[in-house]
């Protein structure tokens, strides 16, 4: 078998992916890129609308737009191999070294070695099989990301009257989309009391189309034998399904946008510890999971609002992984993390006394204005007034060594986040 050594793997091309490994590139060290598509991009090719790159650019991109500000920085680097059509198969640690048993047609198989690895596999949607809707298995039935590549890559229709379930950010633009394609789109049902997208894509994509989003409602069974014919929908009072005001939606298609699942079964193979909030790796606060020298970053680690954050966090990660391979793990101590009232998860989840600290959030609330504290050992250390609170968008706090100032031979102590 034909062995290959680097400084650094990363695994996944996408916004992620990509953003590491130039960072850790531009830094001197040899990096492999691995992704199992036969592009660079990862999602970001079948996002054909606008929108991307806001914050990271400064400018309104499409997503094939933003992958390209990367992938031709990639193609022109002498320190990147990428290797497409290849999936890792294995992860293994041999000490300091990390091997990668991968394979595809164009490379065979292959064993890599690194001393530094990094997980950017980014996430996968949830299923029919993950809801348990009642009602019969016809056809006519696709999670929103599957028809958003069947109407941007492949040039199909996926039907004519949509009811899309769930008001996740994928289902709420195509619901935009399949407008724009001649369709018809009857419904948003979602079941929450809020809306699970972000509200540029609510106002964008919904009201702008006056399409109806029913809120605290859950679709309660499909209609058909050979095609989806229609479906029943149900109001939720109290949090309870009141099935005498049950009504039907005669339509042809559904469109599942319930959530997003981080990409870690390659993770949880190689003994990497996950969090039950975030799906993804525990890290610490150089990003670094419970395996030394395996690094996360983007949807692989917590589920991004923006592809902007995505590729911010992983431009960190590439910082910290030069940084390991110039130094080792640091003997540094670190404080835990927790999360406090109003937050779901916290991410990273130890910060540095010594060193700035950036966090993502999300809020478990919906609330016009509120605050964000931060405690360490019950004590307050930073307020920030927040405004447009809301799940389905990241929250984003810095605590920097001023805030936290160390105490000679004490370990730190555990900062709580909170939103008020």
């Amino acid at each position: 078998m034909e062995e290959r050594a680097y400084d650094a793997a990363v695994i996944g091309a996408g916004a992620a992916g990509m953003a590491a490994a130039l960072r850790i590139a531009a830094a001197g060290c040899r990096v492999a890129l691995i992704d199992r598509e036969d592009h660079l991009g990862g999602i970001l090719l079948q996002c054909i609308h606008n929108g991307f790159g806001l914050h990271r650019f400064n400018e309104e991109l499409t997503g094939p737009e933003f992958a390209e500000r990367f992938s031709g920085q990639l193609v022109d680097s002498d320190r990147i191999d990428v290797l497409l059509n290849t999936t890792v198969l294995e992860m293994q640690s041999e000490g300091p070294t990390k091997s990668l048993l991968v394979c595809g047609p164009d490379c065979g198989v292959l064993k890599l070695t690194a001393r530094a690895v990094v997980l950017a596999m980014g996430c996968r949607e949830r299923n029919r099989g993950n809801l348990g809707i009642p009602g019969t298995r016809p056809a006519g039935i696709f999670t929103a990301g599957l028809a958003q590549r069947l109407v941007n890559i492949e040039g199909y229709i996926p039907g004519k009257r949509v009811v899309i379930v769930g008001s996740g950010d994928i289902g709420l633009i195509m619901a935009r989309r399949m407008r724009w394609v001649g369709a018809e789109v009857l419904a948003v049902v979602e079941i929450l009391p809020h809306p699970s997208g972000i509200t540029r894509n609510i106002v964008q994509c919904l009201n702008d189309f006056n399409i109806p989003l029913y809120l605290s409602h859950i679709v309660s069974r499909i209609v058909g034998r050979d095609r989806v014919e229609a479906v029943e929908i149900t109001p939720l009072e109290a949090g309870r399904p009141d099935p005498d005001k049950t009504f039907r939606l005669d339509c042809d298609t559904i469109l599942l946008s319930v959530g997003l699942i981080p990409e870690n079964e390659l993770s949880k193979a190689a003994g990497v510890q996950l969090d039950a909030d975030t799906g993804g790796p525990r890290v610490d606060a150089r990003l670094m999971t419970s395996i030394d020298g395996v690094f996360a970053c983007g949807n692989v680690l917590h589920v991004h609002d923006l592809v902007d954050w995505a590729s911010a966090e992983a431009t960190r990660c590439g910082d910290y992984v030069v940084a390991y391979l110039r130094d080792g793990v640091s003997a540094r101590p670190q404080g835990r993390v927790l999360p406090g009232a109003n937050v779901k998860y916290v991410v990273p989840h130890r910060y540095l006394p010594d060193a700035e600290n950036q966090f993502s959030l999300r809020a478990l609330i919906v609330k016009d204005i509120g605050t964000i504290t931060v405690k360490r050992d019950g004590k307050l250390v930073k307020r920030r007034t927040l405004r447009h609170i809301r799940p389905a968008e990241m929250i984003h706090v810095k605590v920097r060594p001023a805030d936290v100032p160390v105490v000679e031979g004490a370990d730190p102590e555990p900062l709580e986040i909170a939103i008020e």
